[in-house]
């Protein structure tokens, strides 16, 4: 009975964002909710498979890692002190998984095909997907020739977001009150490529 009244309510998480929601969904999982689970995954997927995929992974090894990290902590939710760190925990441990001999690795991919497909595909009207895509052909061109580290920090930032500044922190294993400043210089660095361009195809 309690069951079927919960899920009638609007769920703990609603409304949340970043570390916020992650820690409500998170108490809400440890009392077995499974909407809380699904949420996390389809928030966080995201952040994991970039993680799995920028230590080198292929596909198919991303796709094990990315499931394997899932069963990790679904499987020690009661162990983790603090949900609020759920993004750290969840970058460390996939760079764990990533270093294990998972078989033949590939090189780093810096921009997966199907994440540039995605982004393409949003867009369907024909004048305005041609000029978006020219500008993000660009952009990534000038992405790539950034150097890694840069490149890892940005993309990052992005999938974790500002609330989550501490665990890219730790991902790349630099001073939390840095991470910013050195967004900002890899951005500048960025616009300076692509205004190198000019009006490039």
């Amino acid at each position: 009975m309690t069951d079927v009244h919960t899920t009638e309510v609007d769920p703990p998480w609603e409304g949340l964002t970043g570390a916020d929601l992650h820690a409500a969904c998170m108490e809400a999982a440890r009392g077995g909710d499974r909407r809380a689970m699904a949420k996390l995954v389809d928030e966080l997927t995201p952040l994991v498979w970039h993680v799995a995929r920028a230590n080198g992974l292929d596909r198919q090894l991303a796709e094990d890692v990315v499931q394997t990290v899932w069963l990790a902590l679904f499987s020690q939710l009661a162990k983790l002190r603090d949900p609020r760190a759920l993004a750290a925990w969840l970058i460390t441990t996939t760079r764990r998984e990533a270093t294990r001999p998972y078989g033949r690795r590939t090189q780093p991919v810096p921009l997966s095909d199907e994440v540039a497909a995605t982004l393409e595909s949003d867009h369907p009207a024909p004048e305005e997907e041609a000029v978006r895509a020219d500008r993000d052909r660009r952009v990534w061109r000038a992405f790539l020739r950034l150097p890694a580290r840069c490149q890892e920090l940005l993309r990052l930032t992005v999938l974790a977001g500002r609330a989550e500044y501490r665990a890219v922190a730790e991902a790349m294993q630099m001073p939390r009150g840095s991470v910013g400043p050195t967004r900002g210089r890899c951005l500048d660095s960025m616009r300076d490529l692509l205004a190198g361009e000019g009006g490039a195809r």
